[in-house]
């Protein structure tokens, strides 16, 4: 095991918390592909400086392949949730959020936000998110800031 916890979720994957250092390459092949290559954004943009002081969020397929990530900031902001196109709505992105707001509780966070894509939105209502503001601009894509009370969670 490479990351701090490991959650096997199913028999098709599972979830494991690591640092930026301990999970570096197989959390930049996810971001690449799902960011840069069907996204379109920069490496300018996706690479900010930030990943160092995260905690990182990494979805392993049962073959040992990376599937999807996400990651939380010191400051409780979750972003960089993505999920290879041939996972989706298998609860990879549901496991990873999950297990960030798993680690935001250990660390007594009293709230936690993200941007998310707008197309995104219901997808962190299942979790109680709420919009925050004005939809914005981010890498040419309209998002909205949301974010999540963790102290009656």
């Amino acid at each position: 095991m490479i990351g701090l916890l490991e959650v096997p979720i199913n028999n098709l994957f599972s979830v494991q918390l690591l640092s930026w250092s301990n999970g570096q390459p197989l959390l930049r092949l996810v971001r690449e592909a799902v960011f840069m290559v069907e996204q379109g954004v920069s490496a300018e943009m996706e690479w900010d400086g930030l990943d160092e002081a995260c905690q990182h969020a990494l979805a392993l397929s049962a073959t040992g392949d990376a599937i999807g990530c996400g990651r939380i900031s010191p400051e409780g902001h979750i972003g960089r949730i993505a999920v290879l196109p041939a996972w989706r709505g298998k609860r990879v992105g549901s496991s990873l959020l999950e297990s960030l707001l798993g680690y935001a509780r250990s660390q007594h966070y009293a709230q936690v936000d993200l941007s998310a894509q707008i197309q995104a939105v219901p997808f962190y209502w299942h979790f109680n998110f709420s919009e925050v503001g004005e939809i914005f601009m981010d890498a040419n894509m309209p998002h909205i800031k949301m974010q999540l009370s963790l102290e009656h969670c």
